[in-house]
């Protein structure tokens, strides 16, 4: 069999693709390989779409579901796959831990306190950070793994649009299924070592399983009409984000439409359905 000639623009992509991935943090670098080996024991990975060369290199959002504990681990071997080495929005408990918050720091991520005075700052800080180099910012616009009755997207919050207008920043929407089964919701604190086995007996029941772990980077979010400075452009920025995660989230769990297949009974799930649910 030849080989078909590549395209006279696929080496230079494949270069600018490579330098913006190397400018990250060294330290990130190899905790994303480390993090490709973990997802790699624990299921088959399979990622469709990309991220488009015309919005790599500026300010750049992504933004995705919320369906579990391990998901952020399938997050980031997906990126890994896209030559992406986005950096989290992550809660401010986890900057405060001794060694973790050590780390998160040195690879460039951004924290957000919730529920204090100073949860405000966390837009503040994304905005720098967009501006500050070209290595994206993962966001979660749902503010916490769904507890939607079917695990459709909740209605979700409008600091990810809001984060993305003040920084004329391109938006991807990123759709995974899957990682709710490698790993169960446990509790909302892990407080003891019985709790961590909780989670961790899980993970090892996966293994043995091997689920499916899908994700999807779809078309960017069309947000060129709206403005930061607009009253209730934040809430149609959050509306077209949100709808455009459902709609690859459709295509990946075309065959569970209602509820999971995989069934986690330490899961709690509100009354309110998903607004966005197709």
């Amino acid at each position: 069999m030849v080989a078909l000639p590549s395209s006279p623009h696929e080496p230079t992509r494949r270069t600018d693709r490579d330098r913006l991935f190397r400018a990250a943090s060294p330290l990130w670098r190899v905790l994303m390989r480390v993090d490709r080996a973990v997802i790699a024991l624990t299921g088959r990975l399979e990622v469709t779409g990309d991220v488009p060369d015309a919005v790599r290199g500026g300010p750049l959002l992504l933004a995705a579901n919320h369906i579990g504990n391990i998901d952020a681990l399938v997050l980031i071997a997906a990126c890994r796959k896209r030559r992406i080495a986005p950096r989290f929005l992550a809660t401010g408990g986890l900057f405060d831990t001794p060694v973790l918050g050590a780390a998160l720091r040195a690879c460039g991520h951004v924290r957000a306190d919730r529920g204090k005075s100073t949860a405000a700052n966390a837009l503040d800080r994304v905005v720098a950070a967009l501006n500050a180099d070209h290595q994206p910012v993962l966001v979660y616009p749902e503010g916490r793994i769904t507890l939607e009755p079917d695990m459709w997207p909740e209605r979700g919050k409008t600091g990810a649009a809001r984060m993305a207008l003040a920084a004329d920043a391109a938006v991807v929407p990123i759709s995974q299924w899957g990682a709710h089964e490698a790993m169960c919701y446990g509790m909302v604190r892990v407080e003891s070592a019985r709790d961590l086995w909780i989670l961790f007996s899980s993970w090892l029941r996966a293994v043995r399983r091997r689920p499916t772990l899908k994700v999807h980077f779809g078309e960017p979010v069309d947000l060129t009409d709206l403005s930061a400075d607009r009253i209730g452009d934040a809430a149609r920025a959050r509306d077209r984000i949100m709808r455009a995660i459902t709609t690859g989230l459709a295509d990946l769990r075309h065959d569970e439409p209602n509820a999971p297949h995989h069934h986690d009974p330490t899961r709690p799930t509100t009354d309110k359905p998903s607004p966005w649910r197709p």
